[in-house]
């Protein structure tokens, strides 16, 4: 990629290309990070450890239509994410969001997106920032920005006194099923239903149908459930460490035992509509139980390496923030990188995005940990 060339944006006004930005991890938070730092001028590499993400059903809450207009646009110049049509507000699976912001980085002749390329560690000196991977392969550029989750690499050297997410105390089980397993006589929201019932919360929401389809009988209807009561199977099975996750647990880890469980919980505790569509998951063993993580930043930024999305901040999902403040991360950074991307100024820059992200992110989390503290009885 050329430092510096002159372009015409989509909105036929001429700007220069500067700099470069090397991400790591392209999940949400990555790609709207890519996305809006293209937009801004610099070039982007994007480097991912797997080769494509599973499908899934977790849902990110009520996603602003306007916001996913506002990153994926190409002209920059527009401010306005009204002209793209209804702002209006929807519940979206992961898998959908992440699939509109893909396309628009495929789309991007100045993001070059790297699969199956995992980052070992990163460094920086005076000049630049490079990210390395296990087979010694270095991909550098003026700022090197996390990206990558809960368990980043990236934060291990921004906060290297603090590397770590640590476990919140609960775990949420997720299931997605099809409109054609549920009884018809079922009544189907409109809207997220929020439950709360003995110690267990349930969040419930309607989905367009595998090919976006919202014809009754097509749909798709997704739940999350709040369980405080089985930390003892994340640890026997490794999910947690200490006060470390390490991965989720996936359907094939879950014993019978615990199906049954659930099953006999799912009966006593919540309505028909999502009793039956836990069971019908429960029947199918299409669950995934995610170990809840929190992390409050003390730090955004060290030199030429800066932290965005689940890398900089992770609240709870009961906060229904996490994308949004992501993506607010992304317009920041992008903002900050655009206007400082030479020498010593980029480093000032830099600060510039943690004092505006910082505070607000620690608040996000740090509310989070209330409801946290209320549902387990754990003190943080």
């Amino acid at each position: 990629m050329n430092a510096q060339t002159r372009e015409m944006n989509p909105a036929g006004e001429r700007y220069e290309r500067q700099g470069t930005a090397v991400i790591v991890g392209a999940s949400l938070s990555g790609l709207m990070t890519g996305l809006a730092l293209s937009r801004s001028g610099v070039d982007v590499t994007m480097l991912e450890r797997v080769d494509e993400f599973p499908r899934t059903g977790a849902s990110l809450g009520w996603v602003h239509e306007g916001l996913l207009e506002r990153i994926t646009r190409r002209n920059r110049s527009d401010k306005d994410s009204t002209a793209y049509g209804p702002s209006t507000l929807s519940v979206k699976t992961w898998t959908a969001v992440y699939a509109r912001l893909r396309a628009a980085v495929d789309a991007d002749p100045h993001i070059e997106l790297r699969h199956n390329t995992p980052v070992q560690s990163v460094d920086q000196d005076a000049h630049s920032a490079w990210a390395t991977t296990p087979n010694h392969e270095v991909f550098r550029g003026d700022v090197v920005i996390g990206a990558d989750g809960h368990r980043s690499v990236v934060r291990r050297s921004v906060s290297p006194e603090k590397p770590d997410a640590t476990f919140a105390g609960y775990v949420l089980w997720i299931g997605l099923t099809d409109e054609s397993a549920i009884p018809s006589r079922h009544r189907w929201p409109r809207d997220m239903d929020i439950l709360h019932c003995g110690d267990s919360y349930l969040f419930g929401y309607p989905l367009p149908g595998h090919h976006g389809s919202v014809v009754p009988g097509s749909r798709q209807i997704g739940w999350g459930w709040f369980d405080a009561s089985r930390n003892e199977l994340l640890r026997e099975t490794g999910c947690v460490v200490g006060n470390v996750v390490h991965h989720s647990l996936t359907s094939a880890d879950i014993p019978e035992a615990t199906f049954r469980q659930l099953a006999v919980e799912a009966n006593d505790l919540w309505p028909a509509l999502w009793r039956d569509a836990i069971l019908d998951c429960i029947e199918r063993h299409a669950i995934i139980g995610t170990p809840i993580t929190e992390y409050v930043p003390d730090k955004l930024v060290n030199g030429r390496l800066a932290l965005v999305g689940d890398a900089a901040h992770v609240p709870t999902p009961m906060t229904g923030s996490g994308f949004s403040a992501s993506l607010d991360d992304a317009e920041a950074i992008a903002k900050s990188v655009a206007a400082g991307v030479h020498g010593s100024a980029l480093v000032k820059a830099l600060h510039g995005y943690e004092k505006e992200r910082l505070s607000s992110v620690r608040d996000m989390v740090q509310s989070g940990q209330q409801f946290s503290q209320s549902f387990t009885g754990r003190a943080f």
